[in-house]
């Protein structure tokens, strides 16, 4: 089953009170400490404690600056350079550089100046660091594979920053929700608060890690993280529930999205259908195709999700020379299916089980393992999957007799 999280924005959010509902959730502040402690930012100190949020217990996560440290502005290079310094795993390097890019890109366009020259202010400090780092670390910790959100408040009002009072949301924040098509809610909750709701640092974060939409999910766990503020009669938290992605049997709510293509270099298909299946596209197929003039093209063809058919429409539309798609939904009945770990007579292996009403139809081995096994014992192919398909399901009577 895959591991998700879902954060519950209803108050908004912030890096500290994404961070603290992970904590709050499970995550333990030692491992955060030891993970981060490789980023060579100065003297500081982590600290997370149990507050009161209009009588909801909430975790206040608190990055504390040390006397000899300066919150200097930092460059987008020499951010990235502290992460790639680091000793985090690639994965978290990787998404973490990703949305400091994202908010380099960002600020040069409000600027209207070159990246390499951006400078950041707020978000170049030591406490944001360890929030978007840190939030990245956390959900590897997780070990969460995929990430959903709530529609964000918009706030209103106007928010005090380095570069003077700028309307809320702050335009770094505006945009960063532009480019994903983020949906916001504007009221008309009466005891919701006003003022700066979503910060740089949250809309980055929820923006880069998040696909915004409610998933089917078995809940295994709760946290709540805790905003600075403490508003009268609304409690200031973020809420994240941890589970399991679940799929029912029938109805499995999907989007069919079509477009044909007759002037594209062909070359562009291939990393397409990459950046689709990286927004959860379930399937990607490209058909030959005659359109007018007897002009040959291809019609693109993905399967999606529902809640990811926002992500899936703005990547096509800027990777491609399309002027329009099609979009009809579509439903199916599925098979369960389960991933299990064995330890073969001819190495470790895993396997994907496919059931339907209780019966065990299939099993499929790994084809990567197999592939693996048959290099370094120099067998052929489908003798390695015919040994390893015989084990995994004598595996399987002997769990289940």
């Amino acid at each position: 089953m895959t591991q998700i999280a879902y954060f519950d924005c209803f108050s908004g959010c912030s890096g500290d009170m994404l961070l603290g509902a992970l904590l709050d959730a499970g995550l333990d502040l030692d491992t955060l400490k030891n993970g981060l402690a490789g980023l060579n930012i100065g003297d500081y100190e982590l600290t997370a404690e149990k507050v009161q949020r209009s009588s909801i217990t909430a975790t206040k996560f608190n990055v504390i600056i040390g006397n000899g440290t300066h919150q200097d502005h930092r460059s987008l290079t020499q951010i990235l350079q502290l992460i790639e310094e680091s000793q985090l795993s690639t994965r978290v390097k990787e998404q973490s550089s990703d949305i400091f890019r994202r908010l380099g890109r960002v600020e040069a366009n409000i600027h209207g100046i070159p990246v390499e020259e951006v400078h950041f202010h707020e978000i170049g400090a030591v406490d944001s660091i360890i929030d978007i780092v840190g939030t990245v670390f956390a959900l590897e910790c997780l070990k969460i594979e995929r990430c959903y959100s709530s529609p964000l408040p918009a706030g209103s009002g106007s928010v005090a920053t380095s570069h003077g009072r700028l309307p809320s949301p702050a335009p770094a924040t505006l945009q960063l929700l532009a480019d994903v098509g983020a949906p916001l809610t504007s009221g008309p909750e009466p005891s919701r608060p006003q003022g700066e709701l979503v910060t740089p640092t949250g809309a980055a974060l929820i923006t880069s890690l998040a696909t915004f939409g409610q998933p089917q999910m078995n809940i295994t766990g709760i946290g709540y993280g805790a905003g600075s503020k403490d508003f009268e009669g609304w409690p200031n938290v973020v809420r994240v529930w941890l589970g399991e992605e679940s799929t029912s049997d029938y109805g499995d709510e999907l989007r069919l999205l079509e477009t044909n293509i007759d002037d594209m270099n062909p070359q562009i298909y291939g990393y397409l259908m990459e950046q689709l299946f990286v927004e959860q596209a379930a399937d990607v197929w490209f058909t030959p195709i005659q359109m007018k003039k007897n002009r040959p093209a291809i019609m693109l063809s993905v399967l999606a999700p529902a809640h990811a058919e926002s992500k899936i429409t703005e990547i096509i539309m800027r990777e491609t020379s399309t002027l329009g798609i099609r979009v009809r939904p579509i439903s199916r009945h599925i098979a369960q299916r389960e991933i299990i770990e064995i330890d073969s007579s001819l190495g470790h292996v895993h396997a994907k089980i496919k059931r339907y009403s209780g019966d065990i139809l299939a099993v499929s081995p790994e084809y990567d393992d197999c592939r693996r096994i048959a290099l370094e014992r120099d067998m052929p192919f489908q003798e390695v999957h015919r040994v390893v398909e015989q084990e995994v399901r004598q595996h399987l009577l002997q769990q289940n007799p």
